[in-house]
């Protein structure tokens, strides 16, 4: 009986754990993904820029591309604050004698 429910927990544990190598899957920092093709199954490749750079590659290896699910925009820059340079004094009237 204990072997039974050890295999039972080792299943559940082995399970529980597939999700985590699962998300690694795809690479976070790039937009565009391409499941590759070949005689040996498919992998998925993620470190394309854009689509148009995918689909230049998709040509002479056959494949899809699409939109990375993972996929993290990096922060917007903040805007560059521009210097404006200080208003002359203002000349003050001298009253004349």
């Amino acid at each position: 009986m204990r072997v039974l429910a050890w295999m039972i927990f080792g299943t559940a544990v082995i399970f529980s754990v597939a999700p985590a190598w699962a998300q690694v899957r795809y690479e976070p920092a790039y937009p565009v993904c391409m499941e590759v093709y070949g005689a040996d199954g498919s992998r998925i490749e993620c470190f394309y820029t854009s689509m148009a750079q995918c689909k230049e590659t998709q040509r002479g290896m056959g494949g899809d591309c699409f939109n990375n699910p993972t996929y993290v925009a990096p922060p917007p820059e903040p805007a560059p604050v521009a210097e404006t340079p200080p208003a002359p004094a203002a000349k003050s009237k001298k009253p004349k004698h």
